[in-house]
């Protein structure tokens, strides 16, 4: 179990939606974020860097990690593996710290079995004709993945119950000041601060 001592925030939704891109916004706005780097098996994307956007493994040093239990949570998303690596996300929060998790839907339930006390902030797009075409503007998938990407997204939403907040993806610095009050507002919260009146 994580030291509940920082506070987890974890966004997630379909693929597409605009996770990153929101999340990149917010952190560029809020120097008090730390972000999470996730492990893949899949391909760097053009532009990306090792331990930037992501750490880029070889499926059996993944599953070397597994067995290690050295993930919070862990899944395999059209062929390829991710997770989020424990020691990271433990440090940040033993230091008192938040940090953003931005991962994919599976991931998110893993992560809200173990840490149930988590932030949990479902992106959702206009539609999912926005989301087709957000899909196809990317240019770095198969049309056979798309297709799949999107029929998995048309289920996807309906997991939108199981989170705290849904925030829908229109217009990015809107979508980014929602975020940031959210986040504001879990700071205040009474149930993750004690108080102490002094005596004067």
């Amino acid at each position: 179990m994580i030291n509940n001592k920082g506070m987890l925030v974890v966004v997630s939704g379909p693929a597409g939606v605009g996770k990153g891109t929101l999340c990149r916004a917010l952190f560029a706005q809020w120097s008090g974020l730390e972000y999470s780097i996730s492990v893949t098996t899949r391909s760097p994307r053009p532009g990306e860097r090792e331990g930037e956007q992501y750490y880029f493994r070889t499926r059996e040093e993944f599953s070397k990690m597994i067995d290690n239990n050295e993930f919070l949570e862990w899944a395999e998303f059209c062929g390829n593996f991710y997770g989020t690596p424990k020691f990271h996300v433990e440090n940040v929060l033993n230091r008192k710290k938040i940090i953003l998790l931005e991962i994919d839907i599976q991931g998110a339930e893993q992560v809200k079995e173990q840490y149930p006390e988590g932030v949990f902030i479902f992106i959702v797009p206009p539609s999912l004709k926005t989301l087709a075409k957000r899909l196809y503007g990317r240019g770095t998938e198969t049309e056979d993945i798309i297709r799949r990407r999107l029929a998995i997204a048309a289920r996807e939403l309906d997991n939108v119950k199981d989170y705290d907040y849904v925030v829908e993806n229109d217009e990015i610095n809107l979508a980014v000041e929602k975020l940031k009050s959210i986040i504001i507002a879990e700071k205040c919260s009474v149930k993750r601060k004690s108080f102490f009146l002094k005596e004067e």
